[in-house]
């Protein structure tokens, strides 16, 4: 179990982690909350409604992790548009962007606070042991799974990964460049989640 999630009888999954993995994953997890940020009423709205209907930005985010959690929904698969299918895609991505960016926000914010919520239950445990093992219900396993994708899509960005040879590039770092830890956490970080994505296929 150490390093990777395994299946738990009745659905869910566990991993061990140890008490720097918990620490590093709850550290990564509370500073994608700060980057995505509070919702448009703030966490504790007194009128439910009102950010319900409430319409979200048109426009990118200007930080490229955001707009890496927060891309276009509509660009050419093809390579670079003429200008006028540009202006059409930017016009029909910002609609998009405005009726759907706060739902996805607060979903990507539920998923980070169930991390660390599920990991400030086993620090603890984690403290006194050195170690603890960290057992998820299903829908705790779908919150992992999303918060994972999140913080590899995040450290991705700021590392400017694009595509697979990217990452080959980044196995070969020289141990002194001041990106090896980000890539060690990336690299952590996606093996955890394929081992998750394997335990929760059916």
């Amino acid at each position: 179990m150490p390093g990777h999630f395994e299946p738990l009888p009745g659905g869910g999954a566990a991993v061990a982690l140890d008490d720097v993995e918990i620490s590093i994953i709850r550290s990564l997890a509370v500073q994608l909350l700060e980057l995505i940020g509070p919702g448009p009423a703030g966490d504790a709205p007194d009128d439910p409604l009102a950010e319900l209907f409430a319409e979200g930005p048109s426009e990118p985010p200007a930080d490229p992790v955001l707009r890496r959690l927060f891309p276009d929904a509509y660009t050419d698969p093809e390579g670079t548009p003429g200008p006028k299918q540009a202006d059409e895609q930017k016009e029909h991505s910002a609609e998009f962007r405005r009726y759907t960016e706060n739902d996805l926000r607060a979903g990507k914010r539920d998923n980070a606070l169930a991390v660390i919520r599920s990991l400030d239950a086993l620090a603890s445990e984690a403290a006194a042991a050195g170690g603890a093992v960290l057992e998820l219900a299903p829908r705790e396993s779908q919150q992992w799974l999303g918060a994972l994708n999140d913080l590899r899509l995040a450290i991705g960005a700021r590392l400017e990964i694009t595509d697979e040879e990217d990452t080959d590039v980044l196995y070969r770092l020289p141990d002194d460049d001041p990106r090896k830890p980000m890539v060690m956490a990336y690299l952590w970080l996606g093996g955890l989640q394929e081992t998750l994505v394997t335990t929760l296929l059916p």
